[in-house]
């Protein structure tokens, strides 16, 4: 049998290969994926907000109308809608920032003239020392026409649910699915951040930065990880298969027959036997030399 089949098959080199076939499973399947993925949404909603700078706002009714989502590709468009403020039903999402501050974004139904009832972020409001619910000015009455972006819904944990507190809706997570029933209205799919300078706003959330961050380094990272791995468990089996060779080749020369001149070299009698262990030591000093000298 072949030597490097010994080594291949013996139990420990057996656990590292699966244990390295495994590792590059779940770099390739999951870890890389993820990140990829991760990649390809920031630059997909990058694209989305850069194409909305400059883009004519469109009716509401036209990207949400008879939805109960909210289409890929109408987050981040710029809307534009008529109707009244419902400032009797404004409701405060907890635990924002901004700038590095706690804020709360003070969120109000919006009755549109195109019969659907949206909800509106207005901004934020600096939360004050002790928690307590900040004061902020009522959205205007009467009919007015704001300008706005979709957004697409926070994911209500099941936890942590709307409450009512301080006079006010609170909620952790803006999602017109959880709100709306706590309300008793019915509210289109999403939410609309208002743009600078409308009616009702406070203090802008801001567009985020159009940066796609490490995602795509990190899948590659992860994809070369995945070839590294089997690739190392190759090279530790061909070292070892050539150490074994070369301990054999040792041994083989020390145990030679002594009486067989070689290259009519003068034939010592009466020779030490060497041992495997001997001759690789030998080998070894040898190599990197002897202590002491």
């Amino acid at each position: 049998m072949p030597n490097w089949v010994k080594v291949v098959f013996q139990p420990r080199w057996i656990a590292l290969a699966i244990a390295a076939l495994a590792f590059t499973a779940l770099c390739w399947s999951v870890l890389a994926p993820w990140q990829l993925g991760k990649n390809s949404s920031t630059s997909q909603r990058n694209q989305a907000i850069t194409d909305s700078v400059n883009a004519t706002p469109v009716p509401a009714a036209q990207l949400l109308g008879g939805r109960t989502t909210v289409p890929k590709d109408a987050e981040w468009r710029k809307v534009v809608l008529t109707g009244q403020y419902r400032a009797d039903q404004q409701s405060l999402a907890r635990l924002r920032n901004q700038d590095g501050k706690p804020a709360y974004e003070v969120l109000v139904p919006f009755a549109a003239s195109d019969g659907a009832t949206y909800l509106v972020d207005r901004g934020f409001v600096a939360t004050p020392t002790g928690g307590v619910v900040p004061e902020f000015a009522p959205p205007p009455s009467g009919v007015v026409t704001i300008q706005a972006r979709v957004r697409a819904p926070e994911q209500t944990d099941p936890a942590r649910g709307p409450r009512t507190e301080g006079g006010y809706l609170q909620v952790f997570a803006i999602d017109p699915a959880a709100i709306g029933p706590a309300q008793g209205i019915t509210l289109a799919p999403g939410y609309l951040n208002l743009s600078d300078d409308q009616p009702g706003g406070l203090d802008p959330v801001p567009l985020p930065m159009l940066d796609a961050g490490p995602y795509l380094s990190y899948g590659l990272q992860w994809l070369a990880f995945g070839i590294m791995a089997p690739l190392a468990i190759g090279y530790f089996v061909w070292a070892e298969v050539k150490r074994r060779r070369e301990d054999k080749a040792v041994f083989d020369a020390g145990t030679a027959d002594p009486s067989a001149p070689v290259d009519g070299a003068e034939v010592v009698e009466d020779a030490p036997e060497i041992t495997p262990e001997a001759a690789r030591a030998a080998r070894l000093a040898d190599r990197y030399g002897r202590r002491g000298q």
